[in-house]
């Protein structure tokens, strides 16, 4: 439990108290009754568990000692933000992880240098995503004057959630990959790209969407969103 105060009184408070969830989103402050996963050993985090102690025995027992100190110079110089919004420093085998999971899990071969360029990628803010009932797709818009598309290694990752109601302004998941779309220095991919939805949708439902760029170097942004209503 993190409690903010300000003069004697709480301005801001996030975790688990009393049975509550508190916490924050781009709408604001909202508390959610505290729930208990139906399944906490799902087939999706088994997986996940077993990339990452691949993931954390490839440093350990594979990397250079230079490779590592190249993935603690990148993360130094990389600013992170905890859920209370202070910065935070990654070190380089949370960084490593952290890029190699994205990477390994859109089904791309893992990277062991430490990226040069001492930075995140920029989000795609022109991303967007029309979902369709008849054909269960989704047509992908994304910006093609990004280097990602002409590298061998770069993507953009898709990830949907479950369809809701129009109505619903806020979605904090499950979600599923739907699709990587992939770099290419010879052929890179043309926008609009059309694939499967992962779910079963109907016209007029809404669908939130985010997206992850991966770079060859190893670097991944962070996730942006973008939505959209089911259309026939």
């Amino acid at each position: 439990m993190a409690l903010v105060k300000y003069g004697g009184v709480a301005i801001d408070v996030r975790g688990k108290i009393a049975g509550n969830v508190f916490s924050r989103n781009t709408y604001g402050s909202y508390i959610r009754a505290l729930t208990k996963p139906v399944n906490p050993n799902t087939e999706m985090q088994q997986n996940i568990r077993g990339v990452m102690q691949s993931i954390t025995t490839r440093w350990n027992q594979t990397l250079t000692q230079a490779q590592r100190d190249g993935w603690n110079v990148y993360a130094a110089a990389i600013t992170w933000q905890n859920r209370l919004g202070d910065d935070i420093e990654l070190t380089g085998f949370n960084m490593f992880v952290r890029s190699n999971l994205a990477i390994l899990y859109a089904g791309l071969t893992e990277v062991d240098d430490g990226p040069a360029e001492l930075s995140l990628p920029s989000a795609d803010d022109t991303l967007a995503i029309t979902a369709y009932e008849d054909g269960q797709n989704l047509d992908i818009s994304y910006d093609t004057n990004l280097d990602w598309l002409n590298e061998a290694g770069g993507a953009l990752v898709i990830f949907a959630g479950t369809p809701v109601t129009e109505t619903t302004n806020y979605f904090g998941g499950p979600w599923k990959i739907a699709g990587t779309i992939e770099g290419d220095a010879t052929t890179p991919p043309t926008s609009p790209t059309v694939i499967d939805n992962p779910y079963q949708v109907s016209e007029g439902q809404k669908q939130f969407y985010r997206a992850r760029i991966l770079r060859a170097d190893g670097r991944v942004t962070r996730f942006f969103r973008c939505t959209g209503t089911i259309t026939a």
